[in-house]
């Protein structure tokens, strides 16, 4: 993930941060007052920007809405659990920019804006992905400090995120792509080759991180809510673990 760094040295990759973070937020605040869980999330609509984003900025986007994120959490859900709002929302802004066009038979190597069947059914995937990562990093923050159970508020990130970027993400891809390669704001043509890293193994890594975020989420879920012998608390938070670093190492490897 040497771009995640590296994109630090380029003035239109800081501007993007500052884009993302800025519209994310902009969208948040307003729909703070209509929460989902009080004092943890709320109706998001905004949860489109961090994936369409996320594949026309890279990793701007994913440092976009980690600060987005951040800046919409201190109109009424700041708390122990920003912390993991932060990391949540990066990863939920970097899964789709990682994985296009390395999962293999699932990808259709066309522009971001085709209508193509072949090139939606990868969006929706990296797209459920990217919900289901955030959401099991959110999750295992807020069951590690004891603060809501993982599977209560882990089913209710997933398709809170899913939703919003499955129904809006395709369109709102469609309109912004050709505009943001006019412009010169693609990630992939601001930053230069050698500050992106290349995968050693792209398949793997992406099967890691489906295994990793996907598993660790569907695990959580299990055994918070007592389908598996009722484990709960620092048994979800020690079973979850180990699944997050599967993702991270998915994310080196991809």
């Amino acid at each position: 993930m040497r771009e995640v760094i590296t994109m630090w040295r380029h003035t239109k990759m800081v501007v993007l941060v500052a884009l993302t973070a800025g519209v994310y937020a902009a969208i948040l605040v307003p729909l703070k007052a209509i929460p989902l869980i009080p004092g943890v999330t709320e109706i998001r609509p905004a949860n489109v920007i961090p994936v369409v984003f996320g594949l026309l900025f890279g990793p701007a986007a994913a440092w976009g809405a980690a600060f987005g994120n951040l800046i919409g959490d201190f109109f009424g859900t700041l708390g122990l659990g920003s912390i993991f709002g932060f990391v949540g929302n990066f990863f939920y802004g970097l899964v789709a920019y990682k994985l296009w066009g390395k999962m293999g038979p699932l990808s259709s190597h066309r522009p971001l804006d085709s209508r193509s069947g072949r090139s939606v059914l990868e969006y929706l995937l990296l797209a459920f992905l990217a919900s289901a990562v955030c959401a099991a990093f959110i999750a295992w923050g807020l069951e590690l400090f004891g603060l809501v159970p993982f599977g209560v508020v882990g089913p209710i990130i997933l398709l809170n995120n899913f939703l919003a970027a499955a129904v809006l993400g395709p369109f709102l891809l469609w309109l912004l792509y050709p505009r943001a390669k006019r412009w010169d704001i693609l990630w992939t043509e601001i930053m230069e080759p050698g500050e992106i890293s290349r995968g050693a193994h792209p398949v793997l890594g992406a099967l890691l991180m489906w295994a990793g975020g996907g598993g660790g989420l569907l695990v959580g879920i299990a055994l918070s809510t007592g389908l598996n012998l009722g484990v709960g608390g620092l048994g979800v938070v020690a079973s979850v673990f180990p699944c997050l670093l599967l993702f991270v190492l998915g994310c080196l490897l991809a």
